[in-house]
């Protein structure tokens, strides 16, 4: 099936372009961004040799959607949608680090418990928890921002200020708002049936220095979600849980001997396989967003987008 791995556009008034994993974004003149989504799959930081088909879409109408539900407790850089697959907002200096948290004990959070730590990025864990157990509190967890190809570093608060990376006065509004986002994207799951189990912000400052959301948010690739139904009792048998998120892209990377470490080869993804997963991806968005997903328009996906965005631009 056709898919959009990477572009090469020279939209008007462009200046600059940068390919992070999975969008690129290019920078206007009038300091605008239009950020585009690809079809890329990225997991341990390594980009998947075959695109899956739609991915891109969902990521942008997950992400731009979350935008509209949140923008009334968390400003962001978001102005206009005018393709499937493209975003167009304020352009923004990116924060340098990654704001992420966790409700539950899962993932990079459970393999580090797994481990014997009782300490992630500064906070502790307590004793005695099961993987996937509920924390008393949500637990804030950041990492770096590294750049393409090379794996993002856990990092405490403590750490942060220590360096630089970002004041102590912009750290409290990063906290603030990574629990007020978390708060109202765990208040939308649970009517959709869902659990929040943990995901990332990312943050940027605009030209005035006003700090925003930016980037994605809530999506299959940066968020992780249990269906609320059965999760008791299959925490109750030991059982692993009912999730949609990118986790079983990774557990089927992992069960084939890929966990993005150094001299392993990534295993062949069969279109059988990436035909899996992009339907996983639509579960997610119709579970998450209560509606159907409708396909756009694949047959020629490069030309669409020029036409839209530009069509968007001369307005």
């Amino acid at each position: 099936m056709n898919t959009i791995t990477s572009t090469n556009f020279q939209f008007p008034g462009q200046v600059s372009v940068y390919k992070g994993k999975v969008r690129e974004v290019y920078r206007l003149d009038n300091n605008l961004l239009v950020m585009i989504a690809t079809d890329r799959l990225s997991a341990f930081d390594v980009i998947m040799p075959k695109g899956i088909p739609y991915k891109g879409q969902i990521l942008n109408q997950i992400a731009t959607s979350f935008m509209e539900m949140t923008k009334d407790i968390v400003p962001n850089w978001l102005i206009a949608t005018p393709d499937p697959n493209v975003a167009i907002g304020h352009a923004c200096d990116p924060m340098k680090v990654e704001m992420v948290i966790r409700g539950y004990l899962s993932g990079h959070a459970a393999r580090e418990y797994k481990a014997g730590k009782r300490m992630l990025c500064g906070v502790a864990m307590p004793e005695g928890m099961k993987e996937n157990d509920a924390f008393p509190e949500p637990i804030i967890t950041p990492t770096t921002k590294a750049d393409m190809g090379l794996h993002d570093q856990d990092i405490s608060k403590e750490e942060i200020l220590k360096q630089g990376i970002v004041t102590p006065e912009d750290y409290a509004i990063l906290e603030k708002y990574t629990r007020a986002l978390f708060a109202r994207g765990t208040e939308i799951a649970k009517q959709r049936g869902l659990i929040l189990v943990d995901t990332k912000y990312e943050f940027g400052k605009t030209k005035d220095g006003q700090i925003v959301l930016i980037d994605e948010i809530h999506t299959p690739d940066s968020s992780r979600y249990f269906y609320a139904d059965g999760y008791a009792e299959r925490q109750e048998r030991g059982e692993a849980q009912k999730q949609l998120s990118k986790e079983f892209v990774r557990q089927w990377l992992i069960a084939n001997g890929f966990q993005g470490l150094e001299g392993q080869s990534i295993p062949n993804m069969t279109d059988a396989y990436i035909a899996t997963v992009s339907e996983r991806y639509m579960e997610l968005y119709e579970q998450i967003l209560g509606k159907p997903f409708v396909k756009a328009d694949i047959q020629n996906i490069h030309d669409r987008i020029w036409q839209n965005v530009t069509q968007y631009l001369n307005k």
